[in-house]
């Protein structure tokens, strides 16, 4: 016969004193994402969201119908990759899981109950048992504050990533409008190259021009040809890279002639490591680890000697005896592992974490120096194009069309003038692009803290 006993009834304060320790946490709705919303908030001026439900995405097909529907401006397209590029989606994720984790140590693990039952000819016996892992309940605040500062650290590299993604696609926004500018100069070259190809064929006809004349301007034009063919296959990879990072499966999309004028003055900055090791969010990420290291280092000091301990309440019954309470303690006795491996690998771990960290600082602080020199240079060199050597061609083309049309110079001169005043736009060209992306590579060594009103928006 099985003896029965109200075990809900004994053991319920038992259960409630424990579940005091538990608190109250649980999963937040946005699963913890809000502080990295409010980093691209800050630093991009744009919005980042999680993509949870088809109502989202109906919004954000429309959103992007709309920034589609005109030419995609660099914010455009930044937005656009922050809500609907699906790597960058998967990685905002990360948030969540980590605050699942979160919650989860701050709960204790279920209870256990077991029950056996034995007989032996008439004889039954019964044992019943309800168990508690005791030991999880004590080190529980410390296990809290370790998962908390995971959380902190994954809420970090979110973010990190995040402006990451954002300064890539910039760049990609800024070598995609470069191209379709490039392009569109070199078919205005080649289109001047071919009448230039066709009249000195004429004039070689007509006896007025050698075939070394000829020759030459057919060399150019086939050469402006390739070059246009260059630039068409670079148009077509810079708008699949754009589109990539926005998420698109296409590149059917508009984007401006040209890339923006330069700012009217370069920035002043006479604290960019400063600036970088105070704003950088994968140097605090990094931070974050090494304390979480010392918090696992202290946990792991703690349960050095013991290691599992379970507290049981037990009660046995015997058919025609009643029945026999009491309460079974399990803990492993450290008989041959003291706990000496653990420690010494945990100090180990930890004294790694620390030299990372301030490698990553040094690193950081050399990035932000290369990328502030790079962008004054490259300022620096777009200005010269901008203000002296582009001035200085159109100058010497007027001149050459003025003895042009006085016969004062042939046609061949004035088609070298036009070849060379062709390759110095195209150099004004990259430089001006090559500012831009300096510009973005510096906002990415600062932790996309530049100034916003100091700076130009490609």
């Amino acid at each position: 016969m099985t003896t029965h006993f109200p075990l809900r009834a004994r053991c319920a304060p038992w259960l409630a004193a424990c579940a005091v320790f538990t608190g109250c946490a649980s999963v937040t709705p946005g699963g913890g994402f809000d502080s990295v919303a409010q980093v691209a908030t800050e630093r991009l001026g744009l919005d980042a969201r999680i993509q949870r439900s088809d109502a989202d995405q109906r919004a954000l097909a429309a959103l992007i119908d709309a920034k589609l529907a005109k030419p995609l401006q660099a914010d455009d397209a930044v937005q656009i990759a922050l809500l609907h590029n699906r790597a960058l989606q998967a990685t905002y994720w990360e948030v969540g899981i980590a605050e699942a984790d979160l919650v989860q140590a701050a709960r204790l693990p279920n209870p256990s109950f077991s029950f056996l039952r034995t007989r032996a000819g008439s004889d039954i016996e019964t044992e019943r048992t309800l168990g508690l892992n005791f030991f999880a309940a004590l080190t529980m605040p410390l296990s809290r504050r370790i998962e908390a500062n995971r959380f902190a650290q994954t809420r970090l590299l979110v973010a990190n990533q995040m402006l990451l993604h954002a300064a890539a696609t910039r760049r990609a926004y800024i070598q995609a409008v470069a191209a379709v500018q490039s392009e569109t100069y070199a078919a205005q070259v080649d289109e001047a190259a071919r009448l230039g190809a066709e009249l000195s064929a004429r004039m070689t006809r007509a006896g007025n021009a050698s075939q070394l004349d000829l020759a030459r301007q057919q060399a150019f034009q086939a050469e402006s040809s390739a070059a246009l063919v260059r630039a068409k296959q670079a148009v077509a990879a810079a708008r699949e890279t754009l589109a990539t990072m926005m998420g698109l499966a296409e590149s059917a999309y508009q984007l401006p002639a040209r890339l923006p004028d330069l700012p009217p003055a370069a920035l002043a900055l006479d604290d960019v490591e400063a600036i970088a090791l105070r704003e950088r969010l994968d140097i605090q990420a990094a931070q974050l680890k090494a304390a979480q290291t010392a918090s696992m280092l202290g946990l792991t000091r703690t349960t050095r000697f013991i290691n599992v301990l379970d507290l049981d309440y037990v009660r046995n019954g015997k058919a025609g005896e009643g029945t026999a309470p009491g309460y079974a303690i399990r803990v492993e006795v450290p008989l041959f592992d003291w706990g000496g491996a653990r420690v010494a690998k945990a100090e180990a771990v930890y004294m790694q974490e620390v030299h990372r960290v301030a490698q990553a600082a040094l690193e950081a602080r050399s990035e932000a120096r290369l990328a502030y020199l790079d962008y004054r240079s490259a300022y620096d060199l777009a200005r010269h194009y901008r203000d002296q050597v582009i001035p200085l061609r159109k100058k010497i083309a007027d001149e050459t069309m003025l003895r042009y049309n006085g016969m004062l110079v042939s046609v061949f001169e004035l088609l070298a003038d036009a070849r060379e005043q062709a390759s110095a736009a195209n150099a004004s060209i990259d430089a001006q692009r090559d500012f831009w992306l300096a510009q973005s590579h510096l906002d990415t060594a600062l932790g996309g803290c530049v100034p916003p009103l100091a700076k130009g928006t490609p």
